[in-house]
C-alpha cells in the first residue's frame, strides 16, 4: 500500500472523532504500530489535528467529513455537470490557486477544480496569509477561460462574492454580507474570502483562477494565528454542513456566474451586490500604500469600483491594492 493510501486510510478511520488504538489502525491498513506512529507524525506536521493519548490511541480534534471528488461531482447542480472538467482533491498543498494556476498555464481546460484538505501557504489579497488548518474549512479553486481581454473582467470578483452568498444561503446561513472587494462577512466578522488571479494575453483570450476560502469549523488551536475578527459556520449555528455538498454548490454557483458574466458582465450582478453591501452608507476608510482617505461609502459603479463620498464629492476607486475598513 502506497504511503498516500495509508495516510488516507488512517484519516478515514479517524474521521468519526473517536479514539482508535495504534493496534486497531495498524490492523485496518495492514502495517505495524510503528508505521502508524510515523504516519500520524507526518499528518500532524502537515496541519492535521490528530491527538495522541497514551493508553487510548489516536483521534481527531473533531469529527470530519473528508472531501471526496466523486461525492462532489455527484452533488453538482444539473446545470453545472457539463461545465466542470476535472475535480482534484489534494490532502495538502501550498495553495489551491497556485496549484491550479500552474495547470492553467499548461493548458488545463475551463472547469478544472482543485480542493485541498489543508494549505501550507494559503493566500488572500495583497499576499496576506490565509490560515488553512486541515479538514476544518473549505479551500477551493476553479479555472475558467474567457474569449476576451482581462480588462473586461472588471467586477468579476464582486460577482463571485454574490455567488458565494447564494451558495451559503442554500444551506440556511442567514444575514450574510459582502465587504468590498472580496470579503464574505456575517455579524461583522469575516466568514470567507475570494481571491482572483488572471492570466493570458492583454488583448485576449484570458483565464482566471477563482479561489474561495470558507470557515466551517475553525479549531481552537488556530485562533491565535488570525489577526482580525472572524467567524465560522459552526459558530453561526444551523447544524452541521456537509463539506462535499457545500463544495458542489459553490462550484455550481461559480460556473453559472462565469457563464453569466461572459454574456453580460458585472451589470448582471450590480443590483445583487448592492443588496449585500455592508458598507453602503457607512463611514469608511480607504487605504493603499502611502495614502488614505475617509468618507461615506456609496456602493460601486458599473465597473465594480467602490464609490466614496468625501467633501461633497463622490469619487470612484478601483481595486488594486486598496483596503476598505468600516469606521466603527
Amino acid at each position: 500500500m502506497a504511503q498516500a493510501t495509508r495516510e488516507r486510510a488512517v484519516l478515514d478511520t479517524l474521521a468519526d472523532g473517536a479514539f482508535h488504538s495504534g493496534e486497531d489502525l495498524a490492523r485496518a491498513i495492514g502495517t505495524s504500530r510503528a508505521a502508524v506512529w510515523k504516519i500520524v507524525r507526518g499528518l500532524q506536521a502537515r496541519g492535521f489535528d490528530v491527538h495522541s493519548v497514551r493508553g487510548r490511541g489516536y483521534r481527531l480534534g473533531s469529527a470530519v467529513e473528508w472531501l471526496d471528488a466523486a461525492a462532489i461531482r455527484a452533488a453538482l447542480p444539473g446545470d453545472a455537470v457539463d461545465s466542470i472538467d476535472t475535480i482534484d482533491v489534494l490532502p495538502s498543498v501550498d495553495s489551491t490557486n497556485t496549484w491550479l494556476t500552474a495547470r492553467a498555464k499548461a493548458g488545463a481546460p475551463a472547469g478544472a477544480v482543485c480542493l485541498a484538505e489543508a494549505q501550507s501557504a494559503g493566500r488572500g489579497r495583497s499576499g496576506r496569509h490565509w490560515h488553512s488548518p486541515a479538514g476544518a474549512n473549505l479551500y477551493l479553486s476553479l479555472l475558467w477561460r474567457f474569449g476576451f481581454a482581462p480588462a473586461q473582467l472588471s467586477g468579476l470578483s464582486l460577482a463571485v462574492g454574490v455567488a458565494v452568498v447564494h451558495a451559503l444561503e442554500r444551506f440556511g446561513v442567514a444575514d450574510i454580507g459582502l465587504k468590498w472587494p472580496n470579503d464574505v462577512v456575517a455579524g461583522g466578522r469575516k466568514l470567507g474570502g475570494v481571491l482572483l488571479e488572471f492570466g493570458g494575453e492583454s488583448g485576449g483570450p484570458c483565464h482566471v483562477v477563482i479561489g474561495i476560502g470558507i470557515n466551517l469549523h475553525m479549531p481552537a488551536s488556530a485562533v491565535t494565528a488570525i489577526d482580525q475578527p472572524w467567524t465560522d459556520l459552526a459558530t453561526l449555528g444551523g447544524g452541521a454542513v456537509s463539506r462535499n455538498r457545500l463544495a458542489a454548490m459553490l462550484i455550481g454557483e461559480l460556473a453559472a456566474t462565469c457563464r453569466r458574466f461572459a454574456d453580460s458582465g458585472f451589470a448582471a450582478f450590480a443590483a445583487e451586490w448592492q443588496r449585500y453591501d455592508i458598507a453602503m452608507g457607512q463611514a469608511v476608510r480607504l487605504s493603499w500604500p502611502g495614502h488614505a482617505v475617509e468618507g461615506v461609502a456609496r456602493g460601486v459603479d458599473a465597473t465594480g469600483a467602490v464609490l466614496l463620498e468625501a467633501g461633497g464629492t463622490c469619487r470612484s476607486f478601483a481595486v488594486g491594492e486598496l483596503s476598505l475598513r468600516l469606521a466603527t
